[in-house]
């Protein structure tokens, strides 16, 4: 076990690489989620997601993460909301308000999403950038959870950064298209981590929380708009704070297929987005970890395909400024790619 409660990262998928230079990705898709026949939360998406980045990509290593513990998870929960979850002993309105059933499984899977996003940052403080393949949870609140989101894994996984002693100022880059309320709300007398949230100003939750800056995009907004609001929140970010680690949700559901969404980003467009993200925090020299957050596509390989894009992009970040042995964060701004055009890692 490590300090703090959280206990070490291990291998266990038979089909996952050996750990070594390679970018890490966390995935905890092993651990089901059972959900009734027509259920819209679209689960499936985390395994097709592995699946591609084990068959394209050579230079990711995947990893199956352990559970938070209870002591872990406290840091952003009452205890009394984490034995409830553990045990399936909610109220019937708030479990109904995470959109899940109750399982074994929800209550693992939970757990293992968080430790992934741990895992995602303490690999980026060695190697510049790292992934969790779920994660996003923004919508859990200390109490409760709401919105396909049962633990608030950005939180915990900032806090439980610096109470290791890693990490003073952390930001949480919300690209989701959904405002992260639970975020925001856990985090409000918190200026050690600082939340910024560009979203759908009519999308859920219709009532939204404040962050440290808050950027609310109509519908249909596209990619050129999208950009030049995002390129604003980034650099009024970095005037107002020196984080040294960034954790990212990149939100597929921005995108113009998605169900959920709203808006009307391009697949090209949203690759421009993850580009400026991981330039802003390359030219500063800050680790970023990436979590995927929502993706509701009528088609799920839109879904899938974005996420991708992502871990393509931030594979590539770490090839070209992860020292060799991952030795350390990132230090030089790479050239971007082209924001109208994806390559293969």
């Amino acid at each position: 076990m490590l300090e703090n409660g959280c206990a070490r990262t291990s291998l266990r998928f038979g089909a996952m690489r050996r750990a070594g230079a390679g970018m890490k990705a966390f995935a905890s898709d092993r651990f089901t989620l059972p959900l009734p026949l027509g259920h819209r939360f679209p689960v499936s998406k985390y395994r097709l997601l592995r699946e591609r980045v084990a068959s394209e990509f050579e230079r990711v290593h995947l990893l199956e993460p352990d559970p938070a513990t209870d002591g872990v998870l406290a840091l952003a929960h009452h205890p009394a909301y984490v034995r409830q979850v553990a045990e399936g002993t909610l109220e019937a309105a708030l479990q109904k308000a995470i959109g899940f059933p109750w399982s074994e499984g929800m209550a693992e899977r939970a757990r293992r999403s968080v430790g992934a996003t741990v895992g995602a940052c303490r690999a980026a403080f060695a190697e510049g950038v790292a992934a969790n393949l779920a994660g996003g949870t923004h919508h859990a609140f200390a109490d409760r959870g709401e919105g396909f989101c049962v633990f608030n894994d950005a939180v915990v996984a900032a806090r439980l950064m610096q109470a290791e002693g890693r990490v003073r100022q952390v930001a949480i880059v919300d690209l989701d298209v959904h405002q992260g309320n639970g975020t925001a709300t856990i985090l409000a007398r918190d200026e050690s981590v600082f939340t910024l949230s560009v979203h759908g100003e009519n999308n859920f939750p219709f009532v939204k929380a404040r962050s440290d800056l808050d950027v609310a995009l109509p519908d249909g907004t596209g990619d050129d708009a999208y950009l030049d609001a995002l390129d604003a929140a980034l650099g009024e970010l970095f005037a107002r704070v020196q984080p040294g680690l960034v954790i990212y949700l990149a939100g597929a559901d921005p995108h113009e297929g998605d169900r959920l969404g709203r808006l009307k980003l391009t697949m090209n467009g949203l690759a421009a987005r993850d580009a400026r993200v991981f330039d802003a925090c390359a030219e500063r020299g800050v680790p970023v970890a990436v979590a995927m957050a929502g993706g509701y596509g009528r088609n799920i390989t839109d879904t899938v395909e974005i996420h991708l894009n992502t871990i393509r992009l931030a594979l590539k970040l770490h090839q070209r400024f992860a020292p060799a042995g991952g030795a350390g964060p990132v230090t030089s701004p790479p050239a971007r790619p082209s924001d109208h055009q994806l390559t293969s890692a």
